[in-house]
């Protein structure tokens, strides 16, 4: 019982550093990639379809992103879209191809770009502390039944701990070089 919750723990928390890998890919640093608008979603017949569902996105070059839409009437939802996002990117149409033109970096954005990363690593943190929390409760309701000893209960306890703490350490680890890689000019 007490290795299924540790296994549980140890699984959520993986989880929970890939998915601020996840969305720190989403973050851009200053180059083209496709992953940047992998967020988007745009209203296809009513429904809110992601961008890759109704489009192609390549880049173009280092600094510009080219999305050929497959619909022509979409291509005005699409740039829609990525106007409403919190990117920051103006888009220019042509046709069924709009290309959309990366703006180089000031310090004040890379600034405001590291705030961001920090506040979505905290959420990451966040979400391991509360899978701690989440185990070291399934352990105290084990005790309480009297399914386990006390000794194995903060036995347990110490472990979900060093569970914890790599998780952190991950988290930590990811940050330092997404601040790295955005703070480069």
């Amino acid at each position: 019982m007490i290795n299924e919750i540790k296994q549980d723990a140890q699984q959520r928390m993986e989880k929970s550093v890939e998915a601020l890998k996840n969305t720190l890919s989403k973050v851009r640093t200053g180059r083209a990639h496709p992953s940047l608008l992998s967020g988007l979603s745009v209203e296809y017949y009513g429904a809110p379809t992601p961008l890759n569902q109704v489009a192609n996105v390549v880049a173009e070059d280092a600094r510009t992103l080219a999305i050929t839409v497959f619909d022509r009437e979409l291509a005005p939802k699409v740039e829609k879209a990525i106007m409403q996002s919190d990117l920051g990117l103006n888009p220019m149409s042509a046709g069924t191809v709009i290309r959309v033109p990366l703006p180089p970096l000031t310090e004040e954005r890379r600034k405001d770009l590291v705030k961001i990363v920090r506040g979505e690593a905290e959420g990451a943190r966040v979400a391991i502390r509360n899978i701690r929390r989440d185990a070291n409760s399934d352990f105290k309701s084990l005790l309480k039944d009297k399914e386990i000893s006390e000794d194995e209960d903060r036995k347990a306890q110490d472990e979900i701990q060093k569970l914890t703490d790599v998780a952190v350490k991950n988290v930590d680890d990811v940050l330092a070089s997404k601040e790295k890689e955005l703070m480069e000019v």
